[in-house]
């Protein structure tokens, strides 16, 4: 007796459904409030997962077969890490100069 492969749609919208609801449980947990935009955001894009199976209209902004559109993704990819209270925001690394190219090697004298 044979399973079929499982559909990897209803894959993707149970991973999405998953990680909206554990993003919300470690707000919830660590006691992080989530500003107002972040909490209806977590609602709405849960809504249309449940409603259509993914949460944004236009093939052009996620993979054909995902839940969450890529922007949608690295939101709630932020609210998680805000929710377990790592959030440096964007000021990481300002303590360090960034380079761009190639480094420059010291100047050495041949004389």
């Amino acid at each position: 007796m044979k399973r079929s492969p499982p559909d990897p749609k209803a894959q993707a919208k149970r991973a999405a459904l998953n990680a909206l609801r554990k993003a919300r449980r470690m707000a919830d947990k660590a006691g992080v409030e989530l500003s107002d935009w972040e909490g209806e955001f977590l609602g709405s894009v849960e809504q249309r997962v449940k409603a259509y199976g993914r949460a944004f209209g236009d093939p052009e902004k996620g993979a054909p077969g995902q839940a969450l559109s890529v922007l949608q993704a690295v939101k709630l990819k932020e609210i998680a890490v805000k929710a377990q209270g790592k959030d440096k925001g964007r000021d990481r690394g300002k303590d360090k100069p960034r380079r761009f190219g190639r480094r420059r090697r010291p100047e050495v004298d041949e004389a």
